[in-house]
């Protein structure tokens, strides 16, 4: 195929411009319907999305693509991801669909899978329909007039999802005096985040709900945690909570404004639970873009931290083969496998208020556990991408890199699966050094990948 259909996170990119175009949505429901349908039974498909614009647009293109191809499709409206996860299980649904593009502006869209089991679709999975959809000689198997889907909304889904994650927290356990903030990046969690957290007994107060199709992730969520930060100060919050544009990444704030990101999170709950004897074989599973900080702390506590390629459906692979029920990704991307089967924002915070709680500790407190090495990220838009090995100024870079960082320090290059970017991470116990080796090696990447 002369162009690429799937990334890291399914579909993605900018509203009517390829892949995300309503024609190629059109036949990506014709493929998944054609994909997972067997037999003549009933088939059913659920669709979410967040709050762009362009959703409506998607939404019914996929679904015209999966009632004609025999699929019964069920609408649940603006729901986060973990939702459509929880969702697909517990209707017995053969497909779960989310149209959003995360975090991105709200110019940009995407589509994601989730399997009858609420887990997203393997790289061979998505291959096969990428295939389908962009073969110019498809035939398609149509049914029969009287098997093609039929459509209908589902109203009562929000609840049975805030009732899910409501029974998260033990039924002896109230928020009670608890000041939350939380930012809903104007996105999918609007209506149930602030629900689900007052229900259980907090005091909320809210920011990034009110979305109008255009101000998805504009300056708020989890890629603004300031405004939330200034909130927790003016409002003399417990605990801020950001969110993204779909739900299923969560940054936090603590009670002195301070900005905790995934991996901080992460050392948190992985301590509780290995005080508890609950973490199978100590083992947390994150990518390698986790702070070298959270390697060294699993090591002090008696477990191991497995890294990944970066993107959650990896994580969540890697822990399932390994038995591991605790994941995540430094960019806020949590998985609880004891109760979810993807990233969910809302549930991470349920849990690290949870943990505040049993411990009766501020959330300062217990982030006080982990002192990230100085990392320093710097994004390069390329036009072309190849391997970084085959240009020689960037290979000579890079081996002086590691060399001078020494075992104290590491070095990452990575072509991002979502946008015309190489990623350059430098991290070391040296934050000087850390700084002049990510200008040295970005300006390296950028020279040496011009066209």
């Amino acid at each position: 195929m002369s162009k690429k259909l799937f990334g890291t996170d399914g579909l993605r990119g900018q509203a009517n411009i390829f892949p995300m175009l309503p024609e190629i949505v059109l036949r990506l429901g014709l493929a998944a319907g054609q994909y997972f349908r067997n037999g003549h039974r009933r088939h059913r498909v659920l669709i979410g999305k967040d709050t762009r614009l362009s959703g409506y647009v998607f939404e019914n293109a996929l679904t015209s693509g999966f009632c004609a191809s025999g699929m019964d499709v069920f609408l649940v409206g603006p729901m986060p991801t973990p939702a459509i996860s929880f969702l697909t299980k517990n209707m017995r649904a053969d497909l779960g669909v989310v149209i959003s593009a995360s975090h991105n502006p709200f110019m940009d869209n995407g589509i994601k899978f989730f399997d009858h089991m609420g887990f997203k679709l393997s790289d061979k999975v998505e291959e096969d329909m990428a295939e389908l959809v962009l073969s110019p000689d498809v035939s398609w198997d149509h049914p029969q007039p009287e098997f093609m889907g039929r459509a209908r909304k589902i109203v009562d889904s929000p609840g049975r999802y805030i009732v899910h994650l409501k029974n998260s927290l033990p039924n002896t356990m109230s928020l009670q005096g608890v000041k939350v903030v939380i930012d809903c990046a104007n996105g999918a969690t609007y209506r149930v985040a602030p629900l689900i957290f007052e229900e259980l007994g907090a005091k909320v107060i809210t920011t990034g709900v009110d979305p109008d199709g255009l101000n998805i992730n504009k300056k708020c969520g989890s890629l603004y945690p300031e405004i939330a930060a200034g909130l927790v100060l003016e409002h003399g919050a417990d605990i801020g909570l950001t969110l993204d544009g779909d739900g299923d990444r969560l940054v936090a704030i603590d009670e002195n404004g301070a900005v905790l990101d995934g991996d901080q999170i992460m050392a948190i709950c992985a301590r509780d639970l290995i005080e508890k004897e609950s973490l199978p074989g100590n083992i947390v599973v994150s990518t390698v873009m986790s702070n070298m900080a959270l390697e060294v702390f699993m090591h002090s506590m008696g477990g191991r931290l497995i890294r990944t390629r970066v993107g959650d459906r990896y994580v969540v692979e890697a822990m399932r083969e390994k038995g591991a029920i605790m994941g995540g990704e430094q960019s806020g991307h949590l998985i609880f496998m004891d109760y979810s089967t993807t990233g969910d924002g809302i549930l991470a915070g349920i849990r690290l208020l949870r943990i505040m709680m049993e411990k009766n500790k501020t959330l300062s407190e217990l982030s006080a556990l982990l002192t990230p090495f100085p990392q320093k990220l710097i994004n390069v838009h390329v036009e072309r991408k190849i391997p970084f090995e085959q240009v020689a100024a960037i290979r000579k870079a890079l081996a002086a890199a590691q060399i001078s960082l020494g075992d104290r320090g590491r070095v990452l290059l990575r072509y991002s699966g979502t946008e015309s970017v190489a990623r350059v991470m430098v991290e070391g116990d040296n934050e000087e050094m850390v700084n002049k080796w990510a200008a040295d090696l970005a300006r390296e990447v950028e020279d040496g990948l011009k066209p």
